[in-house]
Order: C-alpha cells, then sequence, then structure tokens
C-alpha cells in the first residue's frame, strides 16, 4: 500500500481559508447553520438562554447585595438578623440554583441543535449532486471528509455553545457590577502629601486595568496554541485514515504479509500526533504561568482594592465585603478571556478546520486546468448521440474513432479501447463526471441510464431489499421482484435474508456482489446501462447468466459497455473503438 501521509490532513490545506479572515470563517459556519431546517428552533433557544442569563445576573446582583447587612449583622454580633439574613442567602441560591440547572441544560441541547443544523448543511452540500466527485479529486481536503462532519463538527459546536454562553454571562455580568463598583468608589479621593487627588469609579478602572493586563499577556504567550490545535487535528486524522484504510484492505495486507509494514506506517503518523501533542502540552504550560499566577492573586487583590474605601471610613465591614465580592464579579467576567484561552484557541483551529471545509464545498464545483469542455444536452427519447468526443486529463487524451456515434434504444454496443487508452475516463465523461475535452453528448431526455463503474460495486449499508433497490425506496417495486431477482442471478440464498442489516460488501464475494448489481438492474429495468470493463472481470458461468438475463428479461435495455478486445462477444451488434488522439496529454 502506498503512503497517503502526503496526501491527507495537511494543515497547509486549511490554512488556504485563513487568508479569507476570521470574520470570514464565522460567516462560512454561521450561514451553514442558519439555512438549516433547525436555524429557527436555535434562534428560539438562543432567546431562552439569554432569559435565564439575565435573570441570573439578576440573582447574581441580590446576592451580592446580600453581603452587607449579612457581615454588618456578624460584626455587630447580631443573632436574630444574622439568623435572617442567612434565610435570605437560602432562598437566593435556591433560586440561582435552579436558573444554573436550566442553564446547563439548555446549554447542552442547544450543542446538539447546533450540531444538527451544522451536520445536516454540510451533507447537504457535500452531497450536491456531483460535489462530492469534484471535492475528492480536487487535493487533500476531500479525503477525509468524515472527520470534518463528525469529530470537527462535533467539537466546534460544543465549544462554540460553551464559549458563546460564557462569552454573553460575563458580558452581562460586567455590566450589571461595573455599575455597583462605580457607585462605591464614584467619590474615591487619595491622599497623598496632603492633597487630594480625585479617582471616580477607581475601583472599576482597577479591574479593568487588573483583567486586561492579564488578558494581554494571556494572548501574547498562548496565542501560538491555534496553529498548534490544528496542526494535531491534522495529524489525528492522518492517523485515523489509515487505521481505517487498514481495516479496509485487511484481506490483502494479510495474505501479502505486510503487516510490519503497516505497522511501521502507521507508526510513523502515531509520532507526528505525538510531536503535535507534546508542542500544546508546552503551549498550554507556559500559559499556566499567566493563568495560575493571576488566579492566584485573584484571591487577595479584591479586599487589596476595596481596602481603601474601609480604611476611609467610607463602608462598613459590610460594605467591604460587597464592595470585594462586587470587584470578584467584574474583574471575573473580565477574565474570561484569561481563563478560556486555551479552549478559545481549540475552538479556533476546529474553526478553522470546518470553515475550510465547508469553503471548498460550496467553491468546488469542477477540477479547473483544462479550457474546452464536452457539451451536454438533452435529446430524444430513445437515442443517445456523440459527436467529435475527445477527453482530456493529465494522463491521457483520447477520442472515439467514429466522428458521430448514434446509439437507439435496446442496441448492444462495445466501445473497444485501445491499449494505453483512458477507459474509466470514458466512461465518466459519458456519465458527466468529467466534462473536460471536446465535442459533445446528447442524452435522452427522461429516461433512467444505469451506470456501473468498474471494480467491486458500491452496496450502501442497510437491508438487502435496500441495496438491491438503491438509490431508489424499496417499496417502490413489488415485494416478489425482490426474490424473483436473487433466484434469476443465482443467488437464491440470500433470498431469506432480504430484511436483515449487514456488511454486505464483506460476506459476498465480488461476483455474488456483481450479481447484487445486476439483480437491482433487473428489479428497476433502466431504459439503458453504461459499463465500464465490468463484463470482463466475471467468471464464464455468472457471465452467460448475466448475457441470458439481458437477452430475455431486459431484452429493451441498451448496453454501452467500455472494454478491452477479450470481451467482444456476442452480446454486442455493434462496435465503437477509443483510441489515442493526436495531440500530447495535457500537462
Amino acid at each position: 500500500m502506498s503512503d497517503t501521509k502526503t496526501n491527507i490532513g495537511n494543515p497547509a490545506s486549511d490554512a488556504k481559508v485563513a487568508h479569507l479572515g476570521f470574520l470570514r470563517q464565522i460567516s462560512l459556519v454561521s450561514r451553514a447553520i442558519a439555512s438549516s431546517p433547525v436555524g429557527k428552533n436555535l434562534l428560539i433557544l438562543m432567546a431562552i438562554i439569554l432569559i435565564i442569563i439575565i435573570a441570573t445576573a439578576y440573582g447574581q446582583i441580590r446576592l451580592n447585595r446580600w453581603n452587607k447587612p449579612f457581615f454588618d449583622a456578624l460584626s455587630r454580633r447580631d443573632l436574630r438578623d444574622f439568623l435572617y439574613e442567612l434565610g435570605v442567602f437560602f432562598v437566593i441560591a435556591g433560586f440561582l440554583l435552579a436558573l444554573n440547572v436550566t442553564q446547563r441544560w439548555l446549554a447542552e441541547t442547544l450543542q446538539v441543535k447546533l450540531r444538527e443544523a451544522l451536520v445536516r448543511s454540510l451533507l447537504k452540500d457535500w452531497l450536491f449532486p456531483r460535489r462530492a466527485f469534484w471535492l475528492a479529486n480536487s487535493g487533500a481536503m476531500g479525503v477525509n471528509p468524515d472527520q470534518r462532519m463528525t469529530e470537527d463538527a462535533r467539537k466546534l459546536c460544543e465549544l462554540s455553545a460553551d464559549l458563546g454562553i460564557g462569552l454573553v454571562q460575563a458580558s452581562i455580568l460586567f455590566g450589571t457590577f461595573a455599575g455597583v463598583l462605580w457607585g462605591l468608589s464614584s467619590d474615591f479621593a487619595l491622599h497623598i502629601a496632603g492633597v487630594d487627588y480625585a479617582i471616580p469609579g477607581f475601583m472599576l478602572w482597577a479591574a479593568i486595568i487588573y483583567a486586561s493586563a492579564g488578558s494581554l499577556l494571556s494572548y501574547w504567550v498562548g496565542h501560538g496554541l491555534i496553529n498548534r490545535n490544528a496542526e494535531r487535528y491534522a495529524r489525528e486524522a492522518n492517523l485515523r485514515f489509515s487505521l481505517v484504510r487498514v481495516n479496509e484492505h485487511v484481506d490483502d495486507i494479510s495474505l501479502a504479509s505486510g503487516e510490519e509494514d503497516e505497522r511501521h506506517r502507521i507508526e510513523g503518523h502515531l509520532v507526528d500526533v505525538l510531536r503535535a501533542t507534546r508542542r500544546i502540552v508546552w503551549g498550554h504550560t507556559n500559559l499556566t504561568w499567566v493563568t495560575s499566577g493571576f488566579g492566584w492573586i485573584t484571591i487577595v487583590a479584591p479586599t487589596l482594592v476595596a481596602a481603601p474605601l474601609y480604611f476611609t471610613g467610607k463602608v462598613s465591614f459590610g460594605g467591604l465585603m460587597m464592595a470585594a465580592g462586587a470587584f470578584t464579579q467584574a474583574q471575573s467576567s473580565l477574565r474570561w478571556f484569561i481563563d478560556n484561552f486555551s479552549v478559545i484557541a481549540d475552538w479556533r483551529a476546529t474553526l478553522l478546520r470546518v470553515a475550510s471545509f465547508r469553503h471548498a464545498v460550496i467553491t468546488t464545483h469542477e477540477p479547473r486546468g483544462f479550457e474546452n469542455r464536452i457539451v451536454y444536452a438533452q435529446g430524444e427519447p430513445g437515442t443517445i448521440k456523440m459527436e467529435n468526443l475527445e477527453s482530456l486529463s493529465s494522463a491521457h487524451a483520447d477520442r472515439l474513432r467514429e466522428s458521430e456515434a448514434v446509439v437507439e434504444a435496446g442496441a448492444r454496443v462495445l466501445i473497444l479501447g485501445a491499449p494505453g487508452t483512458g477507459k474509466t475516463q470514458l466512461f465518466r465523461a459519458m456519465a458527466g463526471l468529467w466534462p473536460w475535452g471536446t465535442g459533445s453528448i446528447t442524452r435522452p431526455r427522461g429516461e433512467q441510464i444505469f451506470y456501473l463503474p468498474r471494480g467491486t460495486p458500491y452496496l450502501p449499508r442497510g437491508t438487502l431489499r435496500e441495496v438491491l433497490a438503491y438509490p431508489l425506496k424499496a417499496n417502490s417495486f413489488d415485494a416478489e421482484a425482490f426474490t424473483r431477482a436473487l433466484f434469476r442471478l443465482g443467488l437464491e440464498r440470500l433470498a431469506p435474508l432480504l430484511d436483515q442489516t449487514r456488511r454486505w460488501d464483506r460476506e459476498l464475494s465480488q461476483d455474488e456482489q456483481l450479481c447484487l448489481v445486476f439483480a437491482r438492474m433487473l428489479i428497476q429495468r433502466p431504459q439503458w446501462v453504461l459499463i465500464d470493463g465490468t463484463l470482463g472481470s466475471l467468471d464464464d458461468d455468472v457471465l452467460a447468466l448475466v448475457i441470458d438475463v439481458f437477452t430475455n428479461e431486459l431484452e429493451r435495455t441498451a448496453i454501452i459497455h467500455i472494454g478491452g478486445p477479450g470481451e467482444a462477444h456476442a452480446l454486442f451488434s455493434r462496435t465503437l473503438h477509443l483510441i489515442k488522439a493526436p495531440r500530447a496529454a495535457v500537462p
């Protein structure tokens, strides 16, 4: 197996969207969430959370005011007032407890709803017709979209909800307690050398300066965590992809005795993950010097700042505790950035990954690099027409030798590819997946074309009945049709399993999987079938059975098969020729 390390999870692929700026990244994700059907419910949920936060702020204001009479009663040794204020405390605390529990439930509900909205929107964009194919062929971004839409989206939604609610709560609390601090120290004056220097609201300014210094220091020490987290997520994606790939190809690896080689490859990815994680560990360690240092100072800072009011006789002991409590609430709100910087860095990294994925999804319509394009048109039913058809890629430049080829309904046509020609590329061009080249393809309006690509067919996870009906609904067909199709294709042993869900791609041989696809054709009875070399891979007895089905039940179905000389058998009544184009391949 080839090493995929250079192809996936490269942080540089995420950096392509970083030039859009932070606000553009926010816009990309926000519009994805807003466009989801869940968007309106989210607005209602956020409005309820805002009301709870405001109610909590009111309760905390009441709790702060409670400090003065409580500690004044304590200083007077007034047992009656002390017990009364203690009862008031339990009422306020019970109110705040109920609000905190409700807010926690609403916050986690918001996380779930945000994830539902974001993933639904990303899935819709990604699985827009042909877009997943373009993305998969556009580079590293399309290799592991599962990581972006599962782990990254989940983490982004959880962090966004927690940080968003925390920021709103901190802002409301600061606005509330800023007024308290200003009122307590509005007439404060500092007496130095016999001169009074008025500092209106000095407690408020002290809280702002104290928190601002910590925020700036936190950013200076920890801003590198954003890129370090993004790199770690990219390396984790590499490791996960390698493990999944080994699991998907474990048969080939075991037969080749390649376990040791694969272990070394995976260990290489593990080393990258550990190296990136160690860089984050050092970043968190350095940041802890700031956050913990300010945390310890905060134990005495509120009392130190409020002490001048107490010693000048402007407030009682209860007033001192009230002022210290208000200072603690205000600077704690301003310290939100310090306390959450490592989480913010993690959030920025996941935002970058999800935003870069959505940017790639909504901007990747078709691969670039080719000037000429095949013209696709809808024509009359019963006819496929190809004129001067030539397909181009970086590896191939091939054309149909026949300048005009008209395939009528029910025809059986073999497109014979010369050695070295891009047969799969022609198949993709005829299917509309690869439009680069010249000429035109006119397809029948309103008629179903069944495409069967080369290699092991795709069997979706689901019941066998759903596999046979794919991509249509199983209830679109007569229930007996499934059983008849299985018996006709020699798969009668699977008839009792029609309503069971299994990993059919693991339980069935390649010939049996292909027979399932031909059984699907028998059930759906498409007007057209386009096949990329599959008939040549079938065993003789299976091929004979398939030809018999096409000759009898599907005699009205037109077949266009792209293959080599060994596949020219009696099923086909006409042959077209794919040859190398005289021009050089496009670089």
